[in-house]
């Protein structure tokens, strides 16, 4: 069933982590190492930069108190732009789904949390799948009957996963970066925007190969994982090559913004060329589930109606998906 994207939104705090604050915490890392392993030049935060420097976030339980922003002041954010581009008000959403890789509350759910903030009476509920949340969301909403969804559901990825580092731990300091993406789709309502060819698949016999405990740090198999996504990336976009795009039509690539050496690899193993590939990550940083959908809404006025982006997660679960979006004339 085709999925009709409507509005795309995104939210970055403005407290930026750049690689020199890396170095200047004296934990073994600089710019150039930085670079040349993730190409990560900066990153966006939550927390204070002095509470980063000050505490190093040794204690990350206390983390999600120190933040500047709640999930659900970052998902309003997001939301709100969304909706402008949407050409639509609070009140037509008749659903909200929501997921991420760090949740605001273990209960309630998020969801319920940012509907709250956003004065909206409607259900809401987590489908959470770490960086493939979002994908996940709307694999789901596309395999559900139109006629048992309102006509406007909100997906929101709200993700602060810097509240998760250890910031004496140079492996996982220079990948966390915190955004919000949101996005306004239907079954029902026709636009310009297809999302089309929703997939998903698990391995959940790596399930702790990434892990962000309850009241712990985030920790990863980094060669493990990084070799994994290059090569479930590679998988997924070759098999999009194959269909897509039609006589006429440009085919992009967004993948998930993990660094930015990982997506060069798969751009040189399937032939994407460098205007062709769009991503954040070197100033953003590693988003979580809002990495891929913030590229797409950073660039929102440049696709053009001739326009298919291929967009593929990987996360943790193991867990990777894709989707393609079809920009065109209304439908």
């Amino acid at each position: 069933m085709t999925l009709y994207l409507h509005g795309l939104g995104h939210f970055h705090p403005e407290n930026e982590i750049t690689n020199r604050f890396l170095q200047d915490l004296d934990i073994g890392t600089d710019e150039k190492w930085i670079m040349d392993r993730v190409g990560i030049r900066s990153r966006r935060t939550v927390l204070s930069l002095d509470y980063i420097r000050d505490t190093r976030n040794r204690d990350p339980s206390q983390a999600m108190e120190a933040a500047l922003y709640t999930h659900a002041d970052t998902g309003v954010l997001a939301t709100e732009m969304a909706l402008e581009r949407a050409g639509i008000t609070r009140d037509a959403i008749g659903m909200m789904i929501a997921g991420s890789s760090r949740p605001g509350l273990s209960s309630p759910a998020d969801a319920c949390y940012m509907a709250a903030a956003l004065g909206m009476e409607v259900p809401a509920f987590d489908v959470n799948s770490a960086c493939t949340s979002m994908w996940i969301a709307l694999y789901m909403l596309s395999n559900m009957r139109p006629e048992s969804l309102p006509d406007y559901v909100l997906v929101v990825a709200p993700e602060s996963l810097t509240t998760t580092v250890d910031y004496n731990d140079r492996s996982a300091s220079v990948l966390w970066g915190d955004c919000t993406a949101a996005a306004i789709v239907s079954t029902r309502i026709p636009s310009r925007i297809q999302i089309l060819d929703n997939t998903l698949q698990s391995s959940p016999a790596g399930y702790e190969k990434v892990v962000v405990p309850l009241f712990g740090h985030f920790g990863q198999e980094g060669r493990t994982v990084q070799m994994f996504a290059i090569k479930k990336t590679i998988r997924c976009l070759r098999k999009i090559q194959e269909s897509y795009p039609p006589p006429g039509r440009t085919l992009n690539f967004v993948g998930h913004q993990a660094n930015l050496r990982m997506l060069e690899a798969v751009c040189k193993q399937c032939g994407i060329e460098e205007d062709q590939h769009h991503s954040n990550v070197i100033d953003y940083g590693n988003a979580g589930a809002a990495g891929a959908p913030s590229v797409i809404s950073m660039d929102w006025d440049r696709w053009t109606d001739q326009d298919d982006v291929a967009v593929i997660g990987v996360g943790s679960g193991l867990t990777w998906a894709s989707y393609v979006l079809r920009f065109g004339e209304q439908t």
